[in-house]
C-alpha cells in the first residue's frame, strides 16, 4: 500500500511539474485529482515534496495548480532569466514589465478579499491604468533625469513611460509587442503572462484563466504590497 500510495504520488507530481491542470473536470487527470484528494498518504507525499523543493500548491474551482515558491532558482524564473525571455537590456525596462503586471492584477482585484470584478480588461484599460497610477505617485518629472533617480524606483519607470510614445510611427507596428512604445511594452507583458497561462486573448480582449485566479487569491494577500513598497512606494499607501 505504501509503495502504491507513493506512486500515485509521483503521478500527480509529475504531472504538475509538467505544466498539466490537476482538476475533476480534466478527463486525462480527474483520477489523479480524486487521488489527491480521497487518499490522505498521496495528500501528504505531495504536499511534502512541494514544501522541500520550495513549490507552491493553489486550489482553485474544483483544480490543482503549481508554481515556484519566492527565490526558486531551480523552477522559477531570475530577473536575468526574465531579461532574456523578454528580450530587454536594462533593469529598468524589466522592472516597467513587472509593474504593468502588477497592474493587471490591480484591475481585477485591490485586495484579499475583492473578488473579480471584471470578466476581461482590453489594452487600452492597462495603458490607462499604468499611466494614472505612475502620475498620481510621482509629481513633477520635469526636475528629474534618468541619471537623477535609482533604476527601481517609480520615478525611474514614470521617466521612462513619460519618453515613450503611445505607439511607433509605423502603423503596421501597431500591436507589436517592444521596447518602442507603451503600447509594445504591455503587449510584450502580456505575451508572457499568456505563454504562462494565466491570460487568453479573444480578439483585443484579454481574459484571467482559472490559473491566473488561483494564484492571486492565494498569494495576494502576502505578497499584494511588494513590488509597490520595493519600487520606493510608502508602506501604507
Amino acid at each position: 500500500m505504501e509503495q502504491r500510495n507513493l506512486e500515485k504520488a509521483l503521478d500527480v507530481y509529475a504531472a504538475l511539474i509538467t505544466g498539466q491542470e490537476i482538476s475533476r473536470s480534466n478527463p486525462d487527470t480527474r483520477d489523479l485529482y480524486e487521488e489527491f484528494y480521497a487518499n490522505a498518504a498521496v495528500y501528504d507525499i505531495v504536499t511534502k515534496m512541494m514544501k522541500k523543493l520550495n513549490l507552491n500548491l493553489y486550489e482553485y474551482q474544483d483544480a490543482v495548480y503549481l508554481t515556484a515558491g519566492e527565490g526558486n532558482r531551480v523552477f522559477g524564473y531570475t530577473n536575468d532569466d526574465m531579461k532574456r525571455l523578454l528580450g530587454l537590456r536594462l533593469n529598468r525596462e524589466l522592472y516597467m514589465v513587472y509593474f504593468i503586471m502588477y497592474n493587471f492584477l490591480l484591475l481585477f482585484y485591490q485586495d484579499s478579499a475583492s473578488y473579480q470584478v471584471k470578466e476581461y480588461v482590453r489594452l487600452e484599460d492597462i495603458l490607462e491604468q499604468v499611466t494614472t497610477y505612475l502620475a498620481s505617485i510621482t509629481k513633477d518629472l520635469s526636475v528629474y533625469s534618468m541619471s537623477d533617480v535609482e533604476a527601481d524606483s517609480f520615478k525611474s519607470l514614470a521617466l521612462l513611460w513619460d519618453e515613450l510614445p503611445l505607439v511607433t510611427s509605423d502603423e503596421k507596428d501597431k500591436n507589436r509587442a517592444s521596447r518602442a512604445s507603451r503600447t509594445g511594452y504591455v503587449k510584450l507583458t502580456f505575451n508572457f503572462l499568456q505563454e504562462q497561462k494565466l491570460f487568453i486573448a479573444v480578439e483585443d480582449r484579454y481574459y484571467p484563466t482559472d490559473r491566473f485566479h488561483a494564484i492571486v487569491e492565494n498569494y495576494f494577500e502576502e505578497y499584494k504590497g511588494k513590488i509597490y513598497k520595493v519600487l520606493g512606494g510608502e508602506t501604507n499607501a
